[in-house]
């Protein structure tokens, strides 16, 4: 049986939906922040930038191409990613950009030139000495985005408490601080902050979906009391 006339165009016109609902930076913004994990749209406001209003906007263009879901819970209105190929199809694109366009590759040099974000961090190694209790791996992204998803044993230190509980932190362990990913400045300001109060600190440039990325497990749920968890860790 032969496929009905003009099929691939017709299959391509669909594919070109998210094309077009993906090409504006604020989007793009706004799905990275909810690979992080759920968050109300004036959450996502917030962490980028725009007025409820604007990300409202952005959201529904999101939602009809089919990438984000919504939920009502009283008054709020909370936006998901519609699948975990959202995100892996984001990552995908992230990584496409940095192989292809040199205008990126500047941009990155320029992020990373203090010599402490030189420094790679292979994950799976990362792992491995979590289990082996050689680490502190901290967290330095808001709550929410720790509870939906997180390294296991990572201490959970938003970068804006990070200073009042300095104290807390193991002074005989490397810490390793990851926020959302290669993008996000959240990690880079708290190993500067940890570097000046002398601890031995360095930054994880990938986050939660290039750790799921690489096969390795996730760990979900509020953390336990910071001070203890990190003393312990």
């Amino acid at each position: 049986m032969s496929a009905p006339p003009n099929f691939k165009k017709a299959i391509y016109e669909q594919l070109a939906r998210i094309g077009k609902a993906v090409a504006s930076p604020p989007r793009l913004e706004l799905l990275d922040l909810l690979c992080q994990g759920p968050r109300t749209v004036e959450t996502l406001a917030r962490e980028a930038g725009l007025t409820v209003a604007n990300a409202s906007q952005h959201l529904q263009v999101l939602r009809g191409a089919r990438l984000v879901e919504t939920e009502k819970q009283g008054l709020f209105v909370t936006y998901r990613l519609a699948d975990l190929a959202v995100c892996e199809f984001f990552r995908g694109l992230r990584i496409l950009g940095e192989q292809r366009l040199a205008e990126i590759e500047s941009l990155l040099r320029q992020f990373r030139e203090e010599r402490e974000l030189l420094e790679p961090v292979d994950m799976k190694a990362l792992f491995c000495r979590i289990r082996r209790g050689e680490v502190t791996v901290l967290d330095v992204r808001p709550p929410e985005e720790y509870r939906a998803g997180h390294i296991p044993g990572a201490v959970s230190i938003p970068l804006k408490d990070l200073k009042s509980h300095v104290s807390g932190l193991r002074r005989d362990q490397e810490i390793v601080a990851y926020c959302r990913g290669p993008y996000c400045v959240l990690a880079k300001e708290a190993v500067r902050l940890l570097k000046a109060k002398g601890f031995n600190a360095r930054r994880m440039e990938s986050g939660v979906p290039d750790w799921r990325a690489h096969g390795l497990p996730l760990a979900t749920g509020a953390a336990p009391d910071r001070t203890v968890s990190a003393r312990r860790a």
